[in-house]
Formats: C-alpha cells, structure tokens, sequence
C-alpha cells in the first residue's frame, strides 16, 4: 500500500496546490501565534478554499480553547483537528465529541514516552508522533527535530498514526524503512525558507517516501 503524506504547514494558495499536485492526501494549516506559519482567517479561507475536495484537510491547534476552535471550524471546516499541546484525554474526548475528527500529536524522546499513547487510542481518530521540543521552545513541533525512528519498529496501536518531526526528502526512506511508518507528516523539511514551501522538495518528499529503501 503506498505511503500516506501529509504536507502540514501550508501557507499560500501556492503552496496548497503544489501539494495536491504533487499526490499528498493531507494538507495541514497551522493555527498557533508562536509558528512562522501560523495563519491569519483570510489566508486560512482562501487555502481551504484552494484545497477542499482536493486534500483531506487538517487544522493544527495547541491547547486552543472552545471559541477558538469554534471560529477555526467556521472559517476552514477541517477534516481532522490536530492537537499539538497538552490537551490531556479528557479535553481530547470532550474535542472529539464537540467538534469533529481529532488527530493527537505526542512528543517523543525514548521507548516510555509511548506509554503515554495508550489511553489516547479510545478518544482520537488517529496518532501523530513528533518528537520532544527543544527546552524552552514556544511550540511543540516544525522545529525540525527527529526522535529515534527504531523505537517504532514492531509497534502497533489502535489507531492510524503518523511519524513526524525532522522528515526531509534526503531521510524519508529511511525513516519509514526503520520505523514501520504507513503515514509521514512534513513540515520545514520541504520548505526553502521558514512558512516557505518549495514546489520542488514537496515533489521530491512524495516521490522518497514511496519508494523506500529496503535493507
């Protein structure tokens, strides 16, 4: 079965385009003030406008409250929302319930930090695993940083999940070869500038991660 891309951090028309052409089946908008692409409600219509129908859309929010997210399901109705903060499975259920498809990002630094995707599985649609921000960073992920990818291999969980933090064109194979992954997320790795997506690492990303490279 092919491998599942998502292009998170899209921030024009542009760029939206250039990841449908390109074959990815998710396209993700960023909703969080400290993000180079964080998107203002204008911007975010016109890019959902550009990707209805085309990508499954994916708003990304962090520990955003009710009336936030109100307005972001108004402006862009999203697909899945993608919590990416410290939304403990309470709050991810009472999302869920609320306001649709949620996607839980979970930070990750060793094998233990997995435990903490167990009860996640009964209330969330599908995984995202990023890996730990850096200490004192403003923002949970798109800084461009890996976990170890063999701490995946052999794992399985009740929900789809998506391997994410630190993918590239150049490591993409690899990385879903070592860890088992179905699903990649990509953010700065295709991007020529922070917020910036380039049409032509876009292309490159889809094409390596589907077809990986085999030990």
């Amino acid at each position: 079965m092919p491998i599942t891309v998502k292009i998170c951090g899209l921030t024009s028309v542009e760029a939206a385009d250039e990841a449908a052409r390109a074959g990815a089946e998710y396209g993700g908008l960023v909703f969080h003030p400290a993000s180079p692409r964080n998107l203002s409600p204008d911007a975010a219509w016109s890019i959902a406008s550009a990707l209805r129908g085309r990508l499954r859309m994916v708003a990304l929010v962090a520990d955003a409250d009710d009336d936030t997210l109100a307005g972001i399901i108004d402006a862009v109705r999203p697909d899945f929302l993608q919590l990416h903060g410290n939304e403990s499975v309470a709050r991810t259920q009472e999302i869920r319930v609320r306001f649709g498809a949620v996607i839980k990002a979970l930070p990750i630094a060793d094998a233990g930090d997995f435990e903490a995707a167990k009860p996640y599985e009964a209330v969330a649609d599908m995984l995202l695993f990023d890996a730990k921000a850096p200490k004192g960073a403003a923002r949970a992920g798109g800084h461009g940083a890996a976990f170890d990818w063999t701490l995946l291999k052999g794992r399985s969980f009740g929900r789809p999940w998506f391997l994410a933090g630190g993918l590239n064109p150049e490591n993409v194979a690899r990385a879903i070869e070592l860890s088992g992954a179905a699903m990649v997320d990509v953010s700065s790795g295709v991007e020529s500038a922070p917020g910036v997506k380039s049409a032509e690492r876009i292309a490159q990303f889809i094409a390596a991660a589907r077809q990986p490279v085999r030990a």
